[in-house]
């Protein structure tokens, strides 16, 4: 005789899985000093309902494309949900690179529910490059814990966005692919 076990209960039953993936590349940032997404259209959604998350829900991200930046030139990546800022690099210099691969790697875990100030979301991530000079990696991370305007009674959209700090045409960024997931 054998006698079936079930391990996991109706209400601690958790879906995990891909939730989004980029399927083109982004529009080239090019010669600006405009904040602009580097997410493209793909297949999923970026987008979670309000009160949809639970305690515990994580996330990992994966961002790759190409990069050229002239030598000693600022850069800055940003992760938001609209204009909430869930992770920020803040501006870091660049070693000239030209049509070198760039990674971005990110993970977010919900810590608290509820309005702005309540609610509360950790994220970390990492940006990472080739420069010219040596094909050395370079890049910058971040760790941010938002327990002050991040909500999660509203719907939450998630976005990429990069900024130069100056309208050189040699500073060029796009994605290439992005793919979200959740993990627990």
């Amino acid at each position: 005789m054998s006698t079936q076990i079930n391990i996991l209960s109706a209400n601690s039953f958790t879906i995990i899985g891909g939730l989004f993936a980029q399927t083109a590349n982004s529009t080239p940032v090019t010669g600006t000093t405009t904040e602009t997404t580097l997410i493209d259209g793909g297949v999923g959604s970026l987008t979670v309902p309000a009160n949809f998350f639970k305690v515990g829900d994580s996330f990992v991200g994966s961002m790759g494309g190409i990069i050229s930046a002239v030598n000693n030139e600022d850069i800055r990546i940003r992760v938001k949900s609209g204009s909430v800022l869930l992770g920020d690099t803040g501006l870091f210099r660049l070693g000239q690179a030209t049509n070198q691969h760039w990674d971005l790697q990110l993970r977010f875990t919900i810590r608290a529910l509820g309005a702005a100030g309540v609610a509360s979301i950790a994220s970390f991530g990492q940006f990472t490059y080739s420069k010219d000079a040596s094909d050395a990696f370079e890049g910058e991370d971040y760790s941010t814990v938002n327990n002050t305007t991040f909500d999660t009674t509203i719907s939450n959209t998630l976005n990429i966005t990069v900024q130069w700090a100056s309208n050189n045409a040699g500073n060029n960024i796009y994605s290439e692919s992005f793919i979200l997931t959740k993990i627990y």
